[in-house]
C-alpha cells in the first residue's frame, strides 16, 4: 500500500534524504516544510508526516504534529533530542532519534505505513520510542484467545 508522506524538517539535506528514502519505498512525498505554516499548508494530501522537533521557525514541530494527528495523519517525529517530546505527543505514535541510520529510517517509514493502514499487531522497530505502546500480542495470547469460549458460552 502506497501512502502520501509529508517531510517536515528544516535541514535541507536530511529532507532530500528522506524524500529520497520514502519514494524508494514506494510512497509519495507530497512537499517538504521547513517550518508550522508550511508544514500545515502543505498537510491536506498527507496521510503520514516525519516531523521534526525544531524547525525554521522554533520548537514548533509538536505543535505541528498534534495538529495533523487531529487531521487524521499518522505522524512519527524524529529529533536530536527525543527529551523534547517526554510524555509524548497526543495522538501521534512516537520518536526516533537524529542522527537515524538508513536502515532504521527504512524501519520507521515502513511501521508507521503499517499502522496507517490499520496492522497495530506489528511491533515497533527499536529505534522507536512509542508515547503509547500498543499491546503487541504474543504466540501465547493467541493460543489461550483461541482456547477461550466465545459469547454465549
Amino acid at each position: 500500500m502506497s501512502f502520501n508522506v509529508l517531510i517536515v524538517e528544516a535541514q535541507p539535506l536530511v529532507a532530500l534524504n528522506l524524500q529520497d528514502t520514502i519514494e524508494e519505498l514506494g510512497h509519495r512525498p507530497v512537499g517538504i516544510a521547513g517550518n508550522m505554516y508550511q508544514a500545515l499548508m502543505l498537510s491536506a494530501d498527507a496521510d503520514m508526516a516525519l516531523v521534526d522537533v525544531n524547525l525554521e521557525d522554533g520548537p514548533t514541530g509538536p505543535i505541528v504534529g498534534r495538529t495533523l494527528a487531529e487531521a487524521d495523519v499518522t505522524v512519527l517525529f524524529m529529533t536530536g533530542d527525543p527529551d523534547a517530546l517526554r510524555g509524548g505527543v497526543p495522538g501521534t505514535l512516537g520518536v526516533i532519534q537524529k542522527p537515524i541510520l538508513d536502515l532504521e529510517l527504512v524501519e520507521a517509514i515502513q511501521y508507521i505505513a503499517d499502522r496507517r493502514a490499520g496492522q497495530t499487531e506489528i511491533p515497533p522497530p527499536k529505534s522507536l520510542i512509542e508515547f503509547n505502546p500498543v499491546e503487541h500480542p504474543t504466540a501465547e495470547d493467541n493460543q489461550a484467545s483461541t482456547n477461550r469460549p466465545g459469547p454465549g458460552w
